[in-house]
């Protein structure tokens, strides 16, 4: 669909204003240190749990480095996972500043229409939206261990179900700042949704890429509602 890729270039392009430059460091700063200590906590507690289940320094010869190695892999397939849902989550705390420089530079009427969103409603809707795709994401791993036979299946069903997720909270970014009401729907079709949600989850598997990954999104969502012409 034309008016993603349109809203994808606009967000590409916008990477360079100075306002956006500090909330990308900004954001960048909380993720980094919030990743950290997802992965330090996740080490710690796979090594006791499988400690607890048996698997102690007593249990045999080497059981401390099998335990290890058990953690690690647990843990990278873990991490993969945590860096969209807390990246995600980051970003959906800063999305008011993010849509508003967005709507500031290219859509002031519309800016001046939008309601600021409180700090709780941003904390909240961050909580949420990143409950959300940890309850998801855990639910489709038993069908993702069981594609792992045909190689590409995990990764296939993991973008898509993450496609989903995505497009719906780069939607509400936008929306909730200037919805009449609940029922109010967004502008923006699912494919369309479905489509920006979909490159934004691919470019979050993309090593370094992914560290923009977000808020392009959320900048590019900001242009799609826009360009809809009916906020």
């Amino acid at each position: 669909m034309p008016g993603v890729a349109a809203s994808l270039l606009l967000a590409l392009g916008q990477l360079v204003d100075p306002r956006v430059l500090r909330i990308l460091l900004k954001s960048l700063a909380i993720t980094v240190v919030l990743f950290i200590l997802v992965a330090v906590g996740g080490w710690y507690l796979l090594d006791w749990a499988l400690t607890a289940l048996g698997l102690s320094d007593a249990a045999f010869t080497g059981a401390d480095q099998v335990r290890s190695l058990a953690s690690m892999l647990i843990a990278l397939v873990g991490l993969w996972l945590a860096w969209r849902i807390v990246a995600m989550a980051v970003i959906q705390f800063f999305a008011d500043d993010v849509v508003q420089a967005v709507e500031q530079r290219y859509y002031p009427q519309a800016a001046a229409r939008a309601r600021d969103l409180p700090v709780r409603e941003q904390f909240s809707t961050s909580l949420r939206a990143a409950a959300r795709a940890l309850f998801v994401n855990l639910a489709v791993l038993p069908f993702a261990l069981a594609l792992l036979v045909t190689g590409i299946g995990p990764a296939l069903l993991f973008l898509a179900v993450n496609a989903v997720l995505v497009g719906r909270e780069l939607q509400d970014m936008v929306w909730l700042r200037h919805r009449r009401d609940a029922a109010d729907p967004a502008p923006v079709s699912r494919g369309e949704r479905l489509l920006l949600g979909g490159a934004i989850a691919a470019l979050l598997a993309v090593p370094f890429v992914n560290l923009l990954a977000p808020l392009l999104g959320a900048a590019a969502s900001t242009h799609l509602i826009h360009r809809k012409g009916r906020t």
